[in-house]
C-alpha cells in the first residue's frame, strides 16, 4: 500500500552532507531511508534526529558499491511505504593524495573510488528509477565536487569520478525524462571531518584559511548549506534537469588556491 507521505533514499547519510540532508527532509514531512557502510553510532544518531521531526524513518547498512545491496535499499522502502520519490546519491569515497605523487595511487584506489563515487550513484538510480516511473515522478540528485569542474580535489582518482558522475548525471537526465530530474551539486569547501581527517589538522586550517582568503564570498560551508540546495533541486526545481550545480562560495572563478 502506497504512503501519502513522499520517500526519500539518501546513501551516506550517517555524517555530514547526507545527515544534513536526511535531517532538512524529515524537518519538511518526508519519510527518510538512512544508509551507512560502517558508521553505526553517527547513523543511528542521524535517525534520532529525523525521527524527533516526526517522520518514520528506515535505517539500513549497505555499500552502495554491491548491486545488492542497492536493490535492498530501494525495496526496503518500497516494502515500508510504497514509493520512492527521491535519491540524493550521496555516499562517497577517496583517498588522500597530491597530485604530482603519482605512485602513491593505483589500480585498486581507482576501482574503489569509482566502484562507489560512479557505479554506485549508477546502481542506486537503476534500483529506484522503475519506482519512480511508476509514479510518473522523481527527482535524483548525486553528490558530486567542484574537483570534478576544476580537476582539484583530493586526488585525481577522485577528481576523475566525480567529473564522470557530473557526465553521467547528464545522460541518465535525458535517459530518464519526462519523469525523473537527475541533477549533480557540486560543493567546494565543506566544515567538517572528511576534510578535518582527510588533511591533518594543521593542513586543514591552512588550506581552509586559503579557501576564504580566495573565493569571492569568502566562505566555506556548512554541511547545511548543501543539504538546503539539495532539498531545492528535489523540491522546488521543476523545470531544472541534467545540471551540475557549484555551490562553492565562487571557488570556480577564484584564479588559484
Amino acid at each position: 500500500m502506497q504512503s501519502d507521505s513522499k520517500v526519500a533514499i539518501v546513501t551516506g547519510s550517517a555524517t555530514g552532507v547526507g545527515a544534513a540532508t536526511a535531517e532538512r527532509l524529515a524537518g519538511r514531512g518526508w519519510r527518510v531511508v538512512i544508509n551507512y557502510r560502517n558508521s553505526e553510532t553517527e547513523a543511528r544518531e542521524t535517525q534520532v534526529a529525523c525521527a524527533a521531526r516526526g517522520v518514520e524513518t528506515l535505517l539500513i547498512q549497505g555499500d552502495v558499491a554491491e548491486e545488492g545491496d542497492c536493490r535492498r535499499l530501494a525495496q526496503a522502502a518500497l516494502d515500508a511505504w510504497g514509493r520512492i520519490d527521491a535519491l540524493v546519491n550521496n555516499a562517497g569515497v577517496t583517498k588522500f593524495v597530491k597530485y604530482t605523487d603519482l605512485n602513491d595511487l593505483n589500480a585498486v584506489d581507482f576501482q574503489r573510488i569509482y566502484a562507489v563515487n560512479v557505479i554506485g550513484a549508477y546502481q542506486m538510480v537503476r534500483a529506484c528509477a522503475p519506482a519512480m516511473k511508476r509514479q510518473g515522478a522523481g527527482a535524483v540528485v548525486n553528490v558530486s565536487s567542484i574537483a570534478g569542474i576544476t580537476g582539484m580535489g583530493s586526488s585525481v582518482a577522485y577528481a576523475a569520478s566525480k567529473g564522470a558522475l557530473n557526465n553521467m548525471t547528464s545522460a541518465l537526465a535525458r535517459a530518464l525524462a519526462p519523469e525523473i530530474r537527475v541533477n549533480a551539486i557540486c560543493p567546494g569547501f565543506i566544515e567538517g571531518r572528511w576534510l578535518r581527517n582527510g588533511l591533518g589538522e594543521q593542513a586543514y586550517e591552512s588550506f581552509r584559511k586559503r579557501y576564504t582568503d580566495s573565493v569571492p564570498l569568502a566562505s566555506t560551508a556548512q554541511p547545511e548549506d548543501i543539504a538546503e540546495s539539495i532539498v531545492w533541486l528535489i523540491e522546488g526545481a521543476r523545470l531544472v534537469t541534467g545540471e551540475t550545480i557549484m555551490v562553492d562560495a565562487g571557488m570556480h572563478l577564484a584564479p588559484s588556491l
